[in-house]
């Protein structure tokens, strides 16, 4: 459930967003917070370590407070090129 807005909200997969902290209550408080709804397809894993690409975009609600909207950009694997070893970024 979306507290700012106090409503419920689904997100899509790979989408999110984020919002302004209103009131910070100690200096180490996040500036910022929101959830994001991730697909495991998404996530490429090297030795243990995910790696995710978003996008966001400055959006503004219906009552007027600013946000970034959010977009997992989907992760896939590279093609085998059937046995052609060149390098290529030669």
């Amino acid at each position: 459930m979306n507290k700012e807005f106090n409503k419920e909200f689904k997100l899509l997969p790979n989408t999110g967003n984020l919002f302004s902290s209103s009131a910070k209550k100690t200096e180490k408080s996040p500036d910022y917070w929101g959830e994001f709804a991730l697909s495991s397809g998404s996530i490429k894993v090297v030795d243990g370590v995910a790696t995710i690409k978003i996008s966001g975009w400055k959006k503004t609600s219906k009552t007027g407070k600013t946000y970034l909207a959010l977009k997992l950009n989907e992760w896939k694997p590279e093609q085998q090129t059937g046995g052609n070893d060149e390098d290529p970024f030669k």
